[in-house]
């Protein structure tokens, strides 16, 4: 006679319904270093080429993505990172906003938005898996990227990830990470 042994569902089904709801939170990790890419993009309306290694050598770089150009986060996330470039530049940072929109809509989104303060670029879809940033949610168009900002050391590694949909903390958060590293002259 074989023997069956039950195992209760109850457990089963709690570790099952974690795995569903958990996020998909992939982005990549503090002392990762950060994929080159150059890229199109634009400052103060004028289309220009964004190079990652070109900006480091000035000093580290906050590269932070959000999902679309114009979309009422966005466009007061941008805001928000406008207003605080010089503050940035006073840490040694510069700020880069990327996301999947054409040359011509940041060209637009760079003069409206981040009030010709700092360059956008466009995040092709290799740029998009490098850094792990694609949002994937039921009714979204595709091509979108999450909301994740990353503060690269001048050594070209991530010092610091931020990943929440909601842009109030990344302006605030990076900014705090950035005169971290000044303080401790890491990166």
């Amino acid at each position: 006679m074989i023997s069956r042994r039950l195992v209760p569902l109850a457990p089963l089904a709690a570790v099952a319904a974690m795995l569903i709801s958990a996020p998909a939170s992939a982005e990549l990790a503090v002392g990762a270093k950060a994929p080159a890419f150059v890229a199109k993009g634009a400052l103060a309306g004028n289309p220009i080429d964004v190079s990652l290694a070109k900006r480091l050598k000035q000093g580290p770089v906050v590269l932070y993505f959000y999902p679309k150009a114009f979309t009422q986060g966005c466009t007061l996330e941008a805001h928000a990172f406008a207003e605080a470039t010089d503050d940035f530049a006073k840490a040694g940072a510069s700020v880069v906003g990327m996301s999947n929109d054409d040359v011509p809509t940041l060209q637009k989104f760079s003069k409206e938005a981040c009030r010709d303060k700092f360059a956008v670029a466009s995040a092709t879809p290799q740029i998009v898996a490098a850094y792990d940033v694609a949002l994937s949610r039921p009714g979204m168009p595709a091509g979108l990227t999450k909301r994740t900002s990353y503060v690269i050391g001048k050594n070209g590694r991530i010092a610091f990830v931020h990943s929440n949909l909601d842009w109030r903390d990344h302006v605030k958060l990076t900014l705090e990470a950035v005169r971290k590293m000044k303080a401790g002259k890491k990166g």
